[in-house]
């Protein structure tokens, strides 16, 4: 089992020469977007699978999915050698159950999408799904396009926390996080991990390694004084 404390994933992986330099740089989960209904792909199902296939812990490949049925989610997961899926589309309980039943060693990250759904929404989605999925990820809507993820927005971190405090699953936080705003947010939100997508991107939508390392550094550097703190109190 995989430990969420201090978790840091970098998502939108688009080749192996990126995947190389953000392990190298100390990311340890890589993010792989596919089968999306908004955003285009980063990379191709078959470069994903041979990326996450190379992979050894502590470094784990993710696949973040908009699929919603039990038996197609465990069924990609496995194509894609990944024990790992981040689940952002709207999907049944009784499919999360499902899952759960069919695939009980995978590992199960489901988005709480803030903006499509209010917090009173957001905490019922928590009561509903906790015995079926082993963390939770907050991520922004766009009513733009209606992306769920990937938007480069941000939100009320004011509800990520709320929702930290509520649920008895850990959170990662996720939406418009970049090496500026990194640490502010975890301060405020006191999540177990983080996620960024777009803002550790250059204009040519390729990782950029300054702001990868700056990413990473803010992150710890933000984890460690919420340790700091609660040990404190």
């Amino acid at each position: 089992m995989i430990s969420f404390n201090s978790f840091i994933q970098i998502a939108g992986i688009s080749n192996k020469n990126e995947a190389e330099m953000l392990i190298n740089t100390g990311v340890n989960f890589l993010g792989f977007p596919l089968r999306l209904p908004v955003n285009k792909e980063d990379i191709s199902e078959n470069d994903a699978a041979e990326i996450i296939k190379s992979l050894n812990p502590p470094n784990y490949g993710i696949v973040i999915t908009y699929l919603n049925i039990a038996e197609e989610i465990a069924l990609f997961c496995s194509e894609l050698n990944s024990n790992i899926v981040q689940l952002h589309g709207n999907i049944e309980t009784s499919e999360l159950q499902k899952l759960k039943t069919i695939a009980p060693s995978l590992i199960v990250i489901k988005s709480l999408i803030v903006g499509k759904y209010q917090l009173d929404e957001l905490k019922k989605s928590v009561d509903e799904q906790s015995e079926f999925v082993d963390a939770f990820i907050t991520d922004t809507f766009n009513p733009q396009n209606g992306a769920t993820g990937a938007t480069g927005l941000t939100h009320d971190w004011e509800i990520s926390k709320n929702l930290v405090e509520y649920s008895t699953k850990p959170i990662i936080l996720a939406g418009g996080l970049n090496p500026n705003n990194v640490y502010n947010a975890i301060i405020k939100v006191k999540p177990v991990g983080v996620d960024s997508h777009t803002g550790v991107e250059d204009e040519n939508g390729a990782k950029d390694l300054k702001k990868v390392q700056k990413f990473i550094s803010e992150s710890k550097r933000a984890f460690e004084k919420l340790k700091e703190l609660s040990a404190q109190n």
